[in-house]
């Protein structure tokens, strides 16, 4: 409540209570005061009532809207993402979308089949949709095509069909989908000018080098039968004056937005203009599927009429949702201080930490003008091609002349924990397992570990012991994968190397995040 305090023999009101029952409480006390004939402001249905209500409802919407402009001025205190995107922008960093995952499929044939087939950007394979899940698409996504001559492959002996697998390099696919040659609109010569894509959720990765044309978005136009294209850049801001450059916008809600020069700061479409696009969408966390689920042949009908299966042999990797401005705000001040080039290992690292699809990044000085960067993708795995290959083209013209960068994998350390427990009698014991595995699998999910992390066993058995329904717990194993002796570590800590990075086993005893053995049950 507000208190009115007695200042010098005036009365004072603390400002900082702007809520509807304070300042209704507020003015009520000023009532003897200010107005002291009013002896029935003690009944509610009092006319003057409703008029102090009125005002106390205004005052709390009013003080709500002061608040949000105060916190949204600011980008350590801004809670909305529009906000965030505006205050990033003035220094230059854009939020990244969601980034597309990518695996690499291996192609079966008869063996029979003699003829050369090719593989074309936008040749689409997909998983099975399932009652809860629908089908995630994967395309080919290079501009050059893929030529396949099956002549020179040889029949397995076991299936009589002839695979071109992973040893011939395989067909590198990425989830999502291209949208070819959308009709944008048609100029009208004004500077500035806007255009919406209209599809939401842009696969938009950072421009390579000066005048190399991104290739998550080919914008054309066309006046007449001359037809030109147009390159993306991060800003307009060091485009020329007749430079046919073009930037990308994406709002809070993913819908992106075209954007062309005022004729100082890059060239005008000429009035009458068609404006095309072809970009790719998708992307997400739901593209890193995992092994051997890839099996569908979508939209590549001269496989299919060579009765081709495919495959994915390796989890597709890769794949994360859009930034969340918490990551933005941690990332964009190193990204800021770097001025976008990479010197030293920390601009290495903040640099590929703001990549989409890069979940965690080390960065190490491998030699005098070598730089070798340990990547995890999203959501943990092993480090695809296309994501190798984006990444490093990434810094092409951020590292110097002379530095050479590599990309390396992780070492992951599966953790093998086993935990006797005994459960109340009063509890379902299969919910208080369930439970017990969840808080277990939360210790060494992907976000909340790193490199070089220390696991101790007293952390595990905080998580187990805190878990409604159980009793007591005893962990019976406590061990790296590499090290099957002894079975608890006697300091009761996993050291890890400075390029390693705890994760759950795969094994099926342990990977809902340990291995329980029950000691005692309650009830069923």
């Amino acid at each position: 409540m507000a208190e009115i305090r007695q200042v010098d023999g005036r009365p004072v009101i603390d400002y900082l209570a702007r809520d509807y029952e304070s300042l209704l409480a507020a003015m009520r006390d000023l009532i003897p005061q200010k107005l002291p004939e009013w002896q029935d402001f003690a009944n509610e249905a009092d006319f003057g009532n409703v008029l102090l209500e009125l005002f106390a409802h205004m005052g709390d919407i009013l003080s709500y809207y002061t608040d949000r402009v105060a916190n949204e001025s600011f980008l350590g205190t801004a809670q909305t993402r529009t906000s965030v995107i505006e205050h990033l922008r003035l220094i230059g960093y854009e939020l990244g979308t969601a980034a597309p995952a990518a695996t690499t499929l291996t192609l079966a044939v008869p063996g029979s089949v003699t003829s050369t087939v090719t593989v074309n950007k936008g040749d689409a394979f997909a998983t099975k949709s399932q009652k809860d899940r629908p089908a995630v698409r994967f395309e080919y996504t290079r501009e050059a095509p893929l030529v396949i001559d099956f002549s020179t492959l040889t029949p397995d002996p076991v299936t009589g069909r002839k695979v071109f697998g992973i040893a011939q390099g395989g067909i590198p696919v990425e989830e999502g989908r291209l949208i070819a040659g959308e009709l944008l609109g048609t100029s009208d010569g004004t500077p500035s000018q806007r255009f919406p894509l209209a599809h939401p959720g842009l696969v938009l990765r950072p421009p390579g080098p000066p005048g190399q044309t991104s290739r998550d978005v080919l914008l054309t136009t066309q006046l007449g039968t001359t037809v030109d294209s147009w390159t993306l850049r991060d800003s307009l801001a060091f485009s020329e004056a007749g430079q046919k450059d073009f930037a990308v916008e994406v709002d809070a809600d993913d819908r992106a937005t075209i954007v062309f020069g005022d004729g100082g700061f890059g060239a005008i479409p000429s009035q009458g203009t068609v404006i095309r696009a072809t970009y790719r969408v998708g992307g997400g966390l739901a593209g890193n599927v995992p092994a051997n689920v890839v099996t569908t042949i979508v939209n590549a009908p001269q496989l299919a009429l060579l009765g081709a299966t495919a495959t994915n042999p390796s989890p597709a990797t890769g794949g994360a949702d859009r930034e969340d401005i918490d990551h933005a705000v941690q990332h964009a001040p190193a990204v800021f201080r770097s001025l976008r080039r990479a010197v030293t290992a920390a601009d290495y690292q903040a640099l590929a930490q703001s990549f989409k699809g890069v979940g965690k990044v080390r960065a190490v000085a491998t030699g005098w003008n070598r730089v070798t960067l340990y990547v995890a993708p999203e959501g943990g795995g092993k480090v695809s091609d296309v994501l190798e290959a984006n990444l490093i083209g990434y810094f092409e013209d951020k590292r110097m002349l002379s530095q050479l960068i590599e990309v390396s994998d992780v070492d992951y350390v599966p953790v093998y924990v086993t935990a006797e427990i005994a459960v109340e009698s009063f509890y379902v014991t299969a919910d208080v397992v369930d439970q017990v595995r969840q808080a277990a699998a939360a210790l060494l999910a992907f976000d909340r570990v790193d490199f070089g992390q220390t696991v101790y066993l007293g952390r595990f058995y905080e998580a187990v012991q805190d878990t409604p329904g159980v009793v007591y717990v005893n962990i019976t194993e406590f061990r790296r994968a590499d090290r099957p002796v002894p079975a608890v570590d006697p300091l009761g800590k996993l050291s890890l190397g400075a390029n390693e990075i705890p994760v759950i086993p795969a094994d099926a005893d342990y990977a809902s995040g340990l291995r329980v053995v029950l000691v005692s049950q309650g009830g069923q």
